[in-house]
Formats: structure tokens, C-alpha cells, sequence
């Protein structure tokens, strides 16, 4: 019989993240983020955007669409290249903090070799995302790779399944994951050796050296595309910050999912959805809560 898990309880850590007066953006990491291919460059702008107001001191977007990849008026503090082609030395020669890889990726070539960089890029945090984990799912190359990062430098990866990744990568279906969702997160950390953090209603969060913990938060609001994206982009900015702030990836992502969460359910609260509740309302929802928090 399948036991109870714990109910995720993260925000007194959140505290960690308050600043000091003499703070400066290092202080606040360097955060790279990783997609938005050609008709898919809103998921990664969302991302962007949610690690840009969830305190990142940079957030780059390394965008795989040339058409987008331009400053952008509505943001500009948002700093987007395109992509390189040398994934690899684009990486070393940026020295990221944390990485994030999946918004609106794509599975392109240029695709599959960032993933490959990033799976080969050592020590920092690194959040995977939709169709990266549909990549990875469809190549045992590069699952070898996440398991042998994993293997060097465990508890820095992170992956954040839906139901539908979640089947693609354990070659099952979206119905069977959700008959089972904690026999579904343990199979995947068991594949993956990640956090792993299945996303749908009560959230589960596992690790191998983590106990399943569940988000009582969130509402059905959440069912709308971008919404994962964002959670991505707030992972993002508290691992980041937590380089200089004592928040470990595990920490800094159940921080994230319970921040989102929370921020959704009070948009509702507040007369904004559950129909129509979008993406960019909720970043800034989260914004006001975590600052609240500190």
C-alpha cells in the first residue's frame, strides 16, 4: 500500500533570499535559459520573465528563433541572443550559475547538441523542461548523460514532467501516470536519478535522497499553456539566488512549486480566474508573495 506523502512546507526557507544592503546582481546569479524555437519563442520569453521577477541578477535567453532573438521593448531587461551553434564553448564562455533547457526547444539538431552541452556542463543546477524531456525520452544517449550527471553531481538536476512527458519517458501513458502518480515519480526518479517534480494536481516532488512531498496549492486555473513554463523560470531564479543564499536545488525548487502554487490560488481568491488566469498575471503574483515572505 502506497503511503501518504508529506504536504510540501517551504516557505520559511524563502527567508534565505532576503538581501543585504550591499547586495549587488552577482550576488543574485547569473541564470541561463535555454529554447524558443522558430513559432515557440513565447514559452521561453515566459520563462524569462518569471526568472527575471523572481530576483535572477541575470537572466539570459539564449533563443533558437532569429526572429526573436532581439531585445524586446515590453523587456528589456531581459538579455536574448541567438543561439550559438557551439553550444559547448557558448556555455564556458558565459559561466552560468544555473542552466534551464526545454521552453519551446524544439527537437531540432542545435537542440539535441544544448542538450548535450548542458548535460555535460558541470557542478551548476540544471532544470529540464518539456521538450527537452521529450528528447531525452527518445534517445538513451542522452538519458546515459542525465544519469552520469546525476552519478557526478547529485541533487543538482532537476526535471519538470507533466503527465504526458512523464509517460513519454517512462514509454507508458498519461492515464497510468495519473492512476499511480507516486508510482509514476518514483519510476521516473529511479530512470532519471533527478528531482523530480511531477506537475498536475497535488504536485509530487522526489529525489533519491528525498521522500515524496506533495503541493496542496493550485487550482485548475493552472491548466493553461505557459504555466510551466513559468514554474521552469522560477526554479530557475531561486536555485540561482541560492548560489549566494544557502538554498540547495531541492530547497529552491520546492520553494518554487509551492510559490506558484500559492500565487494561482490567490489570483482566484481575488476574482482573476479560475477561467482566463494566465501565465504573466501569475509571475506577478508570485512576485508580490515572495517578497512578502522575506
Amino acid at each position: 500500500m502506497t503511503s501518504t506523502p508529506m504536504n510540501l512546507n517551504c516557505f520559511d526557507l524563502a527567508t534565505r533570499l532576503k538581501r543585504g544592503p550591499a547586495e549587488h546582481k552577482g550576488d543574485a546569479g547569473k541564470a541561463i535559459l535555454i529554447g524558443g524555437a522558430p513559432g515557440m519563442a513565447g514559452a521561453l520569453v515566459l520563462a524569462g520573465n518569471a526568472c527575471l521577477h523572481l530576483g535572477a541578477g541575470w537572466t539570459i535567453l539564449e533563443m533558437f528563433d532569429p526572429s526573436s532573438a532581439h531585445a524586446d521593448a515590453n523587456q528589456p531587461e531581459l538579455m536574448i541572443r541567438l543561439a550559438s551553434t557551439q553550444a559547448h564553448d557558448a556555455l564556458i564562455k558565459q559561466d552560468p550559475d544555473v542552466i534551464a533547457i526545454g521552453p519551446g526547444l524544439g527537437s531540432s539538431p542545435i537542440a539535441i547538441e544544448w542538450i548535450k552541452a548542458v548535460l555535460s556542463f558541470p557542478k551548476v543546477p540544471l532544470i529540464i523542461d518539456a521538450d527537452a524531456l521529450n528528447c531525452i525520452a527518445d534517445s538513451e544517449d542522452l538519458l546515459n548523460l542525465l544519469q552520469h550527471r546525476n552519478q557526478q553531481f547529485p541533487e543538482m538536476t532537476v526535471i519538470t514532467p507533466h503527465p504526458g512527458e512523464a509517460a513519454r519517458l517512462l514509454h507508458s501513458s498519461s492515464a497510468k501516470i495519473q492512476e499511480d502518480r507516486q508510482e509514476a515519480i518514483h519510476a521516473l526518479v529511479n530512470q532519471t536519478q533527478s528531482i523530480v517534480v511531477l506537475k498536475g494536481q497535488h504536485t509530487l516532488i522526489a529525489s533519491p535522497q528525498h521522500a515524496v512531498t506533495q503541493c496542496m496549492e493550485g487550482n485548475p486555473g493552472m491548466g493553461t499553456g505557459g504555466m510551466g513554463d513559468i514554474l521552469t523560470g522560477a526554479i530557475t531564479a531561486i536555485a540561482a539566488q541560492g548560489v549566494c543564499h544557502q538554498l540547495n536545488l531541492w530547497e529552491a525548487t520546492g520553494i518554487a512549486v509551492q510559490l506558484h502554487a500559492t500565487a494561482a490560488d490567490s489570483l482566484v481568491e481575488k476574482g482573476v480566474g479560475p477561467i482566463g488566469l494566465t501565465p504573466s498575471e501569475t509571475i506577478m503574483e508570485m512576485r508580490s508573495l515572495l517578497n512578502k515572505l522575506l
